[in-house]
């Protein structure tokens, strides 16, 4: 299996930002304009870019087609997003606008069911799904609605439910590992690749090194998503695009 490596850009309010361990209140701005940083990507070898609608995550509402579009127009760029989608209509709307997938986030907490049709519908080369993760006690908790709200369901289960609906693409973040540059969490991977064998796991949270990016790829993940730590200057894309293709 390939490896392929997503640099990510977070708008919230027209601007890039990162965000700390999910929290609005702990947000880093920074000085790029979204289609500028989406081009120098491109320019650096990426081929797929991973968008977030901060402000649809929490509200509704995917924001970003008028980007998704110039993104799609400009360059080479695949391109995966989400934020705020509800509803087939949303998915349908967002692919039309130009996305290669959509990721499907708070709904595949709260109807799964319906993310599982979807899988079907429009195929799972399309559908990027995102079970994010909070560690409390012990035990996995998968908040939603931009990981603002709580939610009773459990992850095992959840996760055993996509894999036997022809889940392909999965993105899972451990929430108290992103933005801070701590590392990617490799026993969750592990665990996560026991449970749906066969799925493109996508590494988010912490991944801050080349090391981390060979981390993730030596325990079986498909593919790493680099947020604070291309921004921060901490890691050059270039680099753990080497890194990627080295497999």
């Amino acid at each position: 299996m390939s490896f392929t490596v997503y640099p990510a850009i977070d708008v919230r309010d027209g601007r890039v930002v990162r965000l700390r361990q999910g929290d609005y209140a702990h947000e880093t701005r920074y000085d790029d304009a979204p289609m500028a940083l989406a081009r120098r990507h491109a320019e650096q070898g990426a081929q797929w870019l991973h968008l977030v609608d901060l402000d649809a995550a929490r509200a509704g509402g995917y924001t970003l087609a008028p980007l998704l579009q110039a993104i799609k127009a400009t360059t080479t760029l695949c391109v995966q997003t989400g934020g705020g989608l509800r509803s087939e209509a949303d998915v349908r709307a967002v692919l039309e606008s130009g996305a290669d997938r959509v990721v499907v986030g708070s709904l595949a907490i709260r109807d799964p069911h319906q993310v599982c049709d979807w899988l079907a519908l429009f195929g799972a080369d399309r559908i990027t799904v995102a079970l994010d993760v909070r560690n409390v006690d012990g035990a996995w908790h998968l908040p939603s609605h931009g990981w603002t709200e709580a939610s009773n369901v459990e992850f095992e289960p959840l996760l055993e439910l996509f894999a036997s609906h022809g889940l392909r693409h999965l993105l899972c973040t451990d929430i108290a590992r992103d933005g801070m540059l701590s590392g990617p969490n490799i026993a969750l991977y592990q665990q996560v690749l026991r449970i749906a064998p066969g799925a493109h796991l996508q590494a988010s949270g912490g991944v801050r090194s080349v090391a981390d990016v060979f981390a993730a790829r030596a325990v079986g993940c498909a593919g790493a998503v680099l947020g604070k730590a291309l921004l921060d200057g901490r890691l050059e894309l270039v680099d753990a695009l080497q890194e990627a293709a080295a497999c």
